[in-house]
């Protein structure tokens, strides 16, 4: 494949040629900060994931220049939109000439900024986004297990589906219910493979015993959920699970409550992860859940700064005045993670060093251990993914008003203490 990083190392071997006068020193020897490019959707529907960016990045710049690393982070908004997130990976290569790349949130942010990296051969880290629909999402054909082929340069960390179904039920094997489910799967990458057939929630809900009203997948930013719900109560279900961004979920909940229809548990990935989204229904937001990938409760300490879960979120609500939200530790982990590996690289501007290094972490972050060695992993996914653990949680309404987020199972972890047990939704 012709690429820049063919260009570059041609055009590096014919200066060799011509004399070592041709030849760059390292970034190190030249003094030149190393080039971090992040990308993530700071615009958008999807905005909420980023909103504790600047927070960890202006921390990150502080704790990297204490360290006397000579780092410049360069940061480009995805707009929520998969085609800008790969057009500004290829600014970030090409036009910045960065070192890393680093990526987060949802498949429609990172798996166009990962192909562009394994493209280019540009070593990436990315996260917050289930592994599945991240590595099985980037494949040529995503229904053939046997042409599936690993990543190069490109390493992600975060939980699985199977850790969130598990998450799920284990959540909803509190409460007395029917075990009959209605499924809210969008037609995007995530909804395409929590609603998948093989890898996704239908083959484990139905060994478990569950019933699954699926009505098809769905598009992004749909104004009405008539049908939906209308499928729902037909199916008398009192359980409602799925993936969902921000504004489907408040239009889903506010019609579901008027067309008079309120199950005993709604599970749902991504729509209420943040509070702003719970807070806007309302009293309606109550006892909510969804899973929880990281919160100020959870006992890891960033390997940055030192600071506990507890204090990073309380920084972040001192510094912004808002409430903590889950991405704030995952994004911190992620510059753990390029500081880590930009300190253990001999040449930071070696790609494939910069890659072997990542492979070889050993990490304890802000959300836990990292590491790329194939732990609870299937054989295919052992190089290039990294899991982190997983609890779920509910939205309780406070007195004094907004929301708290109650870890309500942690059998998935047990590590992670939880404050509270499932409660029906009235």
């Amino acid at each position: 494949m012709w690429n820049r990083r063919t260009f570059l190392k041609t055009s590096a071997a014919a200066a060799a040629v011509a004399g070592t006068s041709g030849l760059a020193l390292p970034a190190r020897a030249q003094g030149t900060p190393i080039k971090l490019g992040y990308v993530s959707p700071q615009t958008g529907p999807l905005a909420a994931f980023a909103e504790a960016d600047n927070f960890i990045i202006s921390g990150f710049n502080a704790a990297a220049k204490a360290e006397g690393l000579n780092i410049e982070v360069i940061v480009k908004d995805s707009q929520s939109n998969p085609n800008r997130a790969a057009e500004v990976a290829r600014e970030l290569i090409i036009d910045d000439e960065i070192n890393l790349m680093l990526v987060a949130s949802t498949p429609e942010t990172t798996n166009p900024v990962t192909t562009t990296c394994e493209s280019e051969e540009i070593p990436c880290i990315s996260t917050v986004a289930p592994w599945q629909p991240w590595f099985i999402g980037q494949q040529g054909n995503p229904g053939d297990p046997g042409s599936w082929e690993p990543f190069y340069y490109s390493y992600h960390f975060f939980w699985g589906l199977e850790d969130v179904i598990a998450v799920f039920t284990n959540m909803w094997g509190q409460l007395d219910t029917n075990k009959q489910v209605g499924g809210l799967f969008p037609n995007d990458g995530d909804g395409n493979a929590w609603g998948d057939p093989n890898v996704g929630f239908p083959p484990v809900l139905d060994k478990l015993g569950y019933g699954l009203t699926d009505p098809g997948r769905y598009q992004n930013l749909t104004d009405d959920f008539t049908a939906q719900i209308n499928a729902f109560k037909q199916a008398n279900a009192e359980i409602v699970t799925g993936v969902m961004i921000p504004p489907d979920f408040t239009t889903f909940w506010t019609q579901a409550k008027q067309q008079g229809f309120t199950p005993k548990a709604a599970s749902i990935g991504k729509a209420i992860l943040f509070p702003q989204a719970v807070e806007a229904l309302g009293d309606a937001g109550n006892n909510l859940s969804s899973e929880v990938w990281w919160s100020p409760t959870h006992p890891f300490s960033s390997s940055l700064t030192g600071d506990s879960s507890a204090a990073l979120a309380a920084g972040f609500t001192e510094a912004t005045g808002r409430p903590w939200t889950q991405p704030i530790g995952f994004v911190h982990a992620l510059f753990e993670l390029a500081a880590d590996v930009m300190k253990r690289a001999n040449d930071p501007t070696d790609a494939d060093e910069v890659s072997d290094v990542i492979a070889a972490t050993r990490l304890n972050t802000i959300v836990g251990p990292i590491a790329w060695d194939g732990k609870g992993l299937p054989p295919f996914a052992q190089k290039n993914v990294a899991k982190t653990p997983l609890v779920g949680g509910q939205w309780r309404l406070k007195d004094s008003g907004g929301y708290d987020l109650v870890i309500t199972d942690n059998q998935t972890a047990p590590e992670i203490p939880t404050g509270g047990k499932m409660e029906p939704i009235t």
